[in-house]
């Protein structure tokens, strides 16, 4: 895919883009190619469950911000969208400080649906949480708003 932009600049860009609620967990991509995504979030108060751990919606968040936007970026020069259709995330171990660190890579890329899975570890190294996302591709303009990423 010619028009995707280089590996140095993707994450540059895709940082751009990020807004919502991914901007208020503080989500930064680090890392950017077709087919593999690294992003991290620096873990605060705000991310924690009343027993002072990382809260399960934050590992769900990630898990479905990773693979909407790999898939944003496979579908980057279609014109096309995408929209989540199911996410799946467990949970394996506990923290409530550091940095965790989400990598994210294609399971199946179809041309009318993608599955990828995120492994999201901890400032120790140890995979903290993972999960799948599935996900439709759809034409642009059967959404009601704006795609997180387009090539426009």
């Amino acid at each position: 895919m010619e028009n995707v932009p280089p590996p140095a600049e993707l994450a540059e860009i895709l940082n751009g883009f990020v807004g919502g609620f991914d901007k208020l967990i503080g989500l930064k991509f680090t890392e950017a190619r077709l087919g593999e995504l690294v992003a991290e979030v620096e873990i605060g108060p705000q991310h924690l469950q009343p027993h002072g751990i990382v809260h399960g919606g934050l590992y769900a968040t990630i898990v479905e911000t990773m693979g909407s936007v790999g898939a944003s970026v496979q579908v980057w020069e279609s014109g096309k969208a995408i929209v989540g259709l199911d996410n799946n995330t467990s949970f394996y171990r506990a923290t409530g400080e550091g940095t965790l660190t989400a990598k994210a890579a294609p399971v199946k890329l179809g041309r009318r649906s993608q599955v990828w899975r995120t492994d999201i570890f901890g400032s120790n190294g140890k995979l903290m949480a993972s999960g799948q996302l599935r996900i439709l591709v759809i034409e642009k303009d059967t959404l009601p708003g704006k795609t997180a990423v387009t090539k426009d």
